[in-house]
Formats: C-alpha cells, sequence, structure tokens
C-alpha cells in the first residue's frame, strides 16, 4: 500500500511540475491548489511538498548532472526531463528515499506516461548515472558559473549580485534560497501575549518556539499554523521576520493617521493597527479589489477596526487625500520580489534582467505621488521584498536628491528590536536571507524636514 502511495505523490508531483512550467505559475499557488482539489492525504502534503519544490530549486543543477547522460537521446516528449529531474532529485537530495525504489517508481510512471521504449531510456539512464556519478560542478572554471549552477541561480543574477555584494555574500544567499523557510508568525498583542499563543499551539499539536529576533513573532517548526484555531480566531498571522520590522521603522504612536499605499494582503496593516492599540486609522490601499477585500479579511479575523481598506491606484493619492494629511506613510512597493525566492522557486527562472529597470520608474511615480501626503516632521518608510540595489539603494537615492525636503531618518535604530540594531548603519537596511533565515528585505526611513 505504501508504495501505490508514494507512487500517487510522484505522479502527482510530475504533473505539478510539468503545469507550472507551462503555465510560468506560481509553484506555492498551484501546490496548495493541487492539496486542495486532490484531498492529498495529510500524511503525503510533506513528501509532495518537498518533491515539487525541492526539483524546482534544483532545477539547474540537475540538468547540469542529467546532460552528459542526454547528449545523445533522440528528441524527448516534454515530461521525460521532468520525471528524470524529479528522480535524480530524490536520488541526490533525499536520503529516506532508497535508490532503486525511486528509480522503480519512476520506470512505473514511464511505462503508464509512454510505452515500453520510453521505460527503457528512463531506466538507462538513470541506471548509468548510479553506474558512472555525476559530473562534478568543482570543474567549472567561471566562479560566477559554478556558482549559478550549483545553486541553480541563472547567471545574470549571480553576475549582477556579484557586482553588488561581491561573490562570498552572493554564493551565501544563493544556498540559502535552497532552504525551505521555516513558518513565522506574528502574535496579535492586542488580543493575547506571545507565551499565551504558545502555549494554544503546543496545547493544538504543533511545534512552535519563540522567536529570538522579533518579540511578537513565533517560529512554527512542523504543522501548517495557518490551519490552526489559534490563527482562525483571530491571535496570529502569518508573516514573514524581515516584513514585521516595517511597522517597528515606522514608530507609530497612539492616535495618528498612517496611509499604507500598497497594503495588500495586509499584514503590515495589521500590523501597524495592532501598535496603535486601538486608536488612530491606517488607510490601506492597494490598486485591485480581490486583495483589498484580503486586507479587510484580515482586518475581520483580527478584530481590528481602525482600519479603512480601499482599492486605488496610489499614482493618483492626490485625487483623494490632501498634502500634509497623514502623520506616517508605508510605501512596500511593488517590486521583482527576489528577496523570497526561497518561497517560490519557479521565479528564479522567469525573471529577466529589464523587468528591474522597469519596476524602478514605478517605485519613483509611487514615491512622488505619496510623499506630499506626509505632514511635516513625519515618516516615510520605503520597503520591498527584494535585493537589488537598483530598485532599493538607488530609488530612495533618487527621490532624496529630487525632494530636498526629506531626509534619512538616523534615528529610526533605538526603535527597532535590540537584535536588529547591530545591523542598521544608516538611514537603511538591507536585509539579507543568511542574516536571519528571513526573506530578502529592504527597509529606507526618511524624514519630511520641519523646515
Amino acid at each position: 500500500m505504501k508504495t501505490k502511495t508514494m507512487k500517487n505523490v510522484r505522479e502527482t508531483a510530475l504533473e505539478l511540475l510539468e503545469t507550472i512550467e507551462k503555465n510560468q505559475s506560481y509553484s506555492n499557488l498551484i501546490l496548495h491548489h493541487a492539496i486542495e482539489k486532490n484531498k492529498v492525504p495529510k500524511k503525503d502534503v510533506g513528501l509532495l511538498t518537498e518533491l515539487v519544490y525541492g526539483t524546482l530549486q534544483r532545477k539547474m543543477t540537475l540538468d547540469f548532472y542529467l546532460n552528459p547522460f542526454l547528449q545523445k537521446s533522440k528528441k524527448l516528449e516534454k515530461w521525460v526531463p521532468y520525471l528524470l529531474r524529479l528522480t535524480l532529485y530524490q536520488m541526490e537530495f533525499l536520503d529516506k528515499i532508497p535508490d532503486h525504489a525511486a528509480i522503480n517508481e519512476a520506470v512505473e510512471i514511464a511505462k503508464k506516461r509512454g510505452h515500453k521504449g520510453v521505460a527503457g531510456f528512463v531506466n538507462g539512464v538513470l541506471r548509468n548515472i548510479q553506474r558512472e556519478g555525476l559530473p562534478s560542478v568543482s570543474n567549472i572554471q567561471d566562479p560566477i558559473e559554478r556558482v549559478s549552477v550549483e545553486t541553480s541561480h541563472p547567471y545574470w543574477l549571480v553576475e549582477r549580485w556579484s557586482k553588488q555584494f561581491g561573490l562570498d555574500k552572493t554564493k551565501e544567499m544563493c544556498e540559502l534560497n535552497l532552504l525551505a523557510p521555516t513558518q513565522t508568525a506574528r502574535v496579535n498583542q492586542s488580543l493575547i501575549t506571545r507565551d499565551e499563543a504558545l502555549s494554544r499551539l503546543r496545547e493544538e499539536g504543533y511545534s512552535v518556539e519563540p522567536s529570538a529576533i522579533i518579540p511578537e513573532s513565533i517560529h512554527c517548526l512542523q504543522g501548517n499554523i495557518a490551519a490552526s484555531n489559534t490563527y482562525k480566531e483571530g491571535f496570529l498571522t502569518i508573516q514573514d521576520e524581515s516584513s514585521m520590522l516595517v511597522a517597528y521603522a515606522l514608530g507609530v504612536t497612539q492616535n495618528e493617521k498612517i496611509l499604507d499605499a500598497c497594503a495588500a494582503p495586509g499584514g503590515k496593516s495589521t500590523h501597524i493597527a495592532e501598535k496603535l492599540k486601538g486608536t488612530g486609522m491606517v488607510y490601506s490601499l492597494d490598486l485591485h479589489e480581490h486583495k483589498v477585500k484580503l486586507i479587510k479579511e484580515n482586518a475581520d479575523r483580527l478584530r481590528l477596526e481602525n482600519i479603512e481598506a480601499q482599492a486605488l491606484d496610489s499614482r493618483k493619492v492626490a485625487e483623494h487625500f490632501v498634502n500634509q494629511q497623514f502623520d506616517r506613510i508605508l510605501l512596500d512597493a511593488p517590486c521583482s520580489g527576489l528577496g523570497v525566492m526561497r518561497r517560490k522557486p519557479d521565479m528564479k527562472y522567469t525573471k529577466k534582467e529589464e523587468d528591474l529597470s522597469r519596476l524602478q520608474t514605478i517605485q519613483l511615480d509611487l514615491l512622488k505621488a505619496v510623499s506630499p501626503l506626509l505632514k511635516k516632521d513625519g515618516i516615510l518608510v520605503y520597503s520591498t521584498c527584494t535585493v537589488d540595489q537598483e530598485e532599493n539603494e538607488v530609488v530612495v537615492r533618487t527621490f532624496l536628491e529630487t525632494n530636498p525636503e526629506f531626509e534619512g531618518d538616523l534615528g529610526w535604530k533605538e526603535r527597532m528590536p535590540e537584535a536588529i540594531q547591530p545591523l542598521i548603519q544608516s538611514y537603511d537596511l538591507q536585509v539579507f536571507p543568511q542574516d536571519f533565515g528571513s526573506d530578502g528585505f529592504y527597509i529606507a526611513v526618511l524624514r519630511k524636514k520641519v523646515q
């Protein structure tokens, strides 16, 4: 019975890998939909997730390993390379699945999907790999290409990051991007303490621990706490720890009016609203109505009444709000998302370098639009979930050069969690995934001058 279940999981994984590449769809959404639609047994969800994410994460490395064994082969049906990658991933990177079991399952799938000849080909390739061993990445002479293949990141990205941050830091980041992220959640401290939330979750059977980085954050080591009653009853929000830093950077105080200009799905808005302690108001904007609905649903679940969400293009905020209306403004700008590749591994292969320049124009337009709405001596936080100087430091520097009424806020370090303060040297901070295991994230804190 176990073999049949494992086989079904592998077949499902193969279908998902095909769908993700064919439709250029986000793997996390496709995987979640498949688990729900196919009612994948709880005991198989972990393996299915590992097979899909792992094979995607290591795609370039797996192709490097497979290429010598495929060079003389005729044109293959599209699903065959996916099956070979999927099987080789199990052989090379998973300890609990014996090679012979992975190969036998691949051959059975090949028989079902193709014909005897295809099954023989798949068996032959995998047996040859078993017999001859894999080519060594260390033989690649170009250091950038070596990191690219070894960590399965496109050459252009490794080259770009190496120029910006150095090859050693780039390699560290790429290696960490191959690891599954820890699920983190923010405790709704307007309703419950962190200790109380931890106790509730443990009673529900979850393995959780307090974060050493963010005072209201917890780590989930096993299980998905978004399915917990503690979450459903509004005591938690699923949020990455880098993202939690934004509310600290804003430094909100009670009774203030805050603008969150690109707010969906509402993690930062709800954090800000919690820090207002039932006072003030957070105006949460997003371009799309269905995303605004998510903000409202999150606010309702968390029992927060000081959030007003509406669909609006933030480049047109001047038509809806008056100048100097807000005490603080957050612009969590649309970006390339290069900091969240652990969660969306397929992103590595679909992003293009020219996308980044196009985004810079949008980011500057948004800053130009929202900045007049800030009161004098108010705080403007610009953030992105990317690791790229052109979208981050260059955007902020360009804005400061053309808006002399703003300056970098050097005092923000004092209001940040103690564990983060050593990372802050200026008015901005680039968080790397390897800094404390969170998403790659950028925060710049600006103040509008009084005079």
